[in-house]
């Protein structure tokens, strides 16, 4: 049995939720719309829209590319996008020694 998640990855959850629900409304879309566009089912929308955590990886993916924030996304997450990321380059380089 899995434990249950902390706190702040719950609150990280609905508030993710709440952002795809908003860029959602802003775009004028329906939740029928971004399910097509996004291949998923309505109901596993209104989980991720909800903050249901156990929603897939890839359906959190489909979405952003559905209301076109994945390149956002992937660039909020990029390591050299940061100072400390760039600081420490170098360990993006080293090759493992067995």
């Amino acid at each position: 049995m899995a434990s249950e998640l902390p706190s702040v990855i719950r609150r990280s959850a609905r508030d993710i939720g709440d952002d795809f629900a908003g860029w959602r409304r802003i775009l004028g879309l329906t939740a029928e719309q971004v399910a097509d566009r996004a291949d998923i089912t309505r109901d596993t929308l209104r989980k991720l829209e909800h903050g249901d955590p156990t929603v897939s990886f890839s359906a959190v993916l489909r979405v952003a590319r559905a209301l076109g924030v994945l390149g956002t996304l992937t660039e909020a997450l990029d390591p050299l996008s940061t100072d400390l990321g760039r600081a420490r380059a170098d360990l993006l380089l080293r090759k493992r020694v067995r």
